[in-house]
């Protein structure tokens, strides 16, 4: 069963401004947003923002964005790095037996802190 999501898969943020007010954005598109007296009310601003940020993007034949958890990824992920690195990190897939794709996977699925 599909869940109703309003905000389109987008995170959103919600906090007590200074003026004691509630702020909620998107955190992904920090430009839509919308204040309410509680956070209930601000997120209900921010429905409203979004439906009218949707409306806008259809009127103008624009695409409206996708969120980056509901985007499709290959997998595929090129980056240029120092040589110095490079070669330390095929060293060290040599030595576990490993390839280099596999030591920058594993790198990069380490949590990050």
């Amino acid at each position: 069963m599909k869940r109703f999501d309003p905000f389109d898969g987008y995170t959103i943020n919600v906090f007590l401004d200074d003026d004691g007010e509630y702020l909620a954005h998107f955190v992904e598109l920090p430009n839509v947003s919308a204040f309410g007296e509680s956070p209930e009310d601000a997120l209900r601003e921010l429905q409203t923002a979004w439906e009218g940020v949707k409306e806008s993007y259809q009127k103008h034949g624009e695409p409206v964005p996708v969120a980056p958890a509901r985007k499709e990824y290959s997998g595929q992920f090129n980056v240029r790095i120092d040589r110095r690195v490079h070669r330390a990190l095929a060293i060290e897939a040599a030595k576990a037996g490993i390839s280099l794709n596999a030591i920058v996977s594993q790198k990069l699925a380490r949590p990050t802190l």
